[in-house]
C-alpha cells in the first residue's frame, strides 16, 4: 500500500491553527513548522531593540511589532515570525494577525537558524517590494548586520561593531551598540 501525501495546509486553514496553537509555526507552501524556543540573549536583545524602536516610531504612523507577528509573504506563499517588524503601511492596520508591507525586519540570530535567516529566509525577504531593510544581530558578540536595498535594488551589507553607534536607514533611527546588548552575557566559548 501506498501511503498518499498529507494534503497542502491553506494559508486560511494555517491562519486558524495558528490562532489557537500553543506552539507558534511559520509556513512554508502549505507546510507548518514549528519553532524553538530562544535564549536569553536572544530574547534580551530583541526586547532592547524593541524598546528603542517603540519610542522612535511613537506618532510617526509606522508601528512595530516583536517576535509573535507574521509577517506574510503572499507571492511565495510564506508566513514567517521575524523578531521585529516595522511597517509605515497604513494598509497592514487592515489585519491584526500579519503584516504584508514591512519596510525593516530583524533576526536576532540563534545557532539553529543563522544559516536559514542569512541564506533561505533572506532571499524570501527580498521579494517584499517594501523592505528597504534587513537586519541581523549576533547573540554570540557585539555585531549588526543592516542589509540595505539600494536606489539599483541591490541589497548593500554595512556592519557594527562594539562601541559604535548602529544606523537603521529605513526609519531614521540611530542607536548605541551599549543599548541594544544591554544585560547580554555572552556564553564563554
Amino acid at each position: 500500500m501506498i501511503a498518499s501525501p498529507q494534503p497542502s495546509l491553506s494559508p486560511e486553514a494555517y491562519l486558524q491553527m495558528e490562532e489557537n496553537s500553543p506552539v507558534k509555526h511559520e509556513y512554508i507552501d502549505g507546510e507548518a513548522y514549528a519553532m524553538a524556543g530562544a535564549s536569553d540573549p536572544h530574547v534580551t536583545i530583541a526586547g532592547n531593540l524593541f524598546a528603542l524602536l517603540r519610542s522612535h516610531v511613537r506618532g510617526t504612523g509606522c508601528r512595530v511589532y516583536i517576535a509573535d507577528m507574521k509577517a506574510r509573504l503572499e507571492a511565495l506563499n510564506r508566513f514567517y515570525y521575524p523578531d521585529i517588524l516595522v511597517t509605515c503601511d497604513p494598509h497592514d492596520q487592515e489585519n491584526t494577525t500579519y503584516k504584508c508591507f514591512p519596510k525593516l525586519i530583524v533576526e536576532v540570530l540563534s545557532d539553529s537558524t543563522e544559516a536559514f535567516d542569512r541564506g533561505d529566509k533572506f532571499a524570501d525577504y527580498q521579494t517584499l517590494d517594501s523592505l528597504q531593510e534587513y537586519v541581523l544581530i549576533s547573540t554570540k558578540r557585539q555585531r549588526v548586520e543592516c542589509f540595505r536595498r539600494n536606489e539599483a535594488g541591490l541589497w548593500v551589507l554595512q556592519s557594527y561593531t562594539a562601541q559604535q553607534n548602529f544606523r537603521l536607514e529605513s526609519i531614521n533611527f540611530e542607536g548605541a551598540i551599549a543599548d541594544l546588548y544591554e544585560d547580554v552575557t555572552f556564553a564563554i566559548a
